[in-house]
């Protein structure tokens, strides 16, 4: 059985991880695109300062690594209502766990050649220690885990791609432009309403604990673990729901 599941796993990898970037190595922009856009911008308005930049480059891989949660939702909605491939695998003897898993880990290896720019441009523009770098590579995990809770949330409310189009940029505002993912926090002390409503952003998390490891922002331990914590629970709560929601196979 687990083997069984490994390769079944390893199918839906190559289908929708692998296969796609060998077919067309274009889309390979598509996930550089947001986040080198704000990079290229922020560069340009701050005249190269290192600390911009700096903040920039954490942004762009908290970005990366949340839009696998909008490509997932994307491609399982897909696979659901317009190819009825959702349907083949009910009926095959893959577990619905198996199914996401290995649809979340294609999303990453989709992502995965952006994240590597953004770790080399981290790497240049940031001073690490072993312990910070392991810091970040925790971080994009957790993170990952919870842009794949939520993608499979989402999927399972959304009814057309078409409506997946509409979500997916509101999404990436809400957790990543109007959170101080690009920016430091303390730039939001002007407007308190907004920066205790940047509390309930697991990406702002995501981002101080990126940022602390490449020197931008103080890290304790505390507020360390306190952002684990946050972002593991989010995942959590949101896999719940989809999964309460969700109708594998009928009984």
């Amino acid at each position: 059985m687990p083997h069984s599941r490994l390769r079944a796993i390893w199918a839906l990898v190559s289908m929708n991880g692998f296969l796609p970037l060998k077919r067309q190595p274009l889309f390979l922009l598509n996930t550089l695109t947001s986040p080198f856009s704000f990079l290229f911008l922020i560069f340009v308005v701050s005249g190269g300062n290192p600390t911009y930049v700096q903040f920039a480059v954490a942004g762009g891989m908290v970005l990366t690594v949340l839009s696998i949660g909008t490509s997932l939702q994307t491609d399982l909605t897909h696979y659901k209502q317009d190819l009825k491939f959702h349907e083949m695998a009910v009926a095959s003897p893959i577990s619905a766990g198996t199914y996401v898993m290995g649809l979340a880990l294609s999303e990453f290896v989709y992502s995965l050649p952006g994240m590597i720019v953004f770790v080399v441009l981290s790497l240049i523009w940031a001073h690490y220690v072993f312990l910070g770098g392991l810091i970040v590579f925790g971080t994009l995990v957790l993170l990952w885990i919870f842009a794949s809770s939520l993608g499979f949330t989402l999927a399972t409310y959304l009814a057309d791609v078409r409506e997946t189009f509409a979500v997916s940029p509101l999404i990436s505002i809400a957790l990543t432009v109007i959170p101080p993912v690009y920016y430091p926090i303390g730039a939001l002390s002007r407007w308190p309403l907004l920066q205790d409503a940047a509390q309930f952003a697991p990406t702002t998390w995501a981002a101080n604990l990126v940022k602390g490891a490449m020197g931008l922002a103080p890290l304790s331990l505390e507020s360390g673990i306190e952002a684990v914590v946050i972002l593991l629970a989010s995942a959590t709560l949101l896999f719940l729901i989809a999964w309460k929601k969700a109708q594998w196979r009928e009984n």
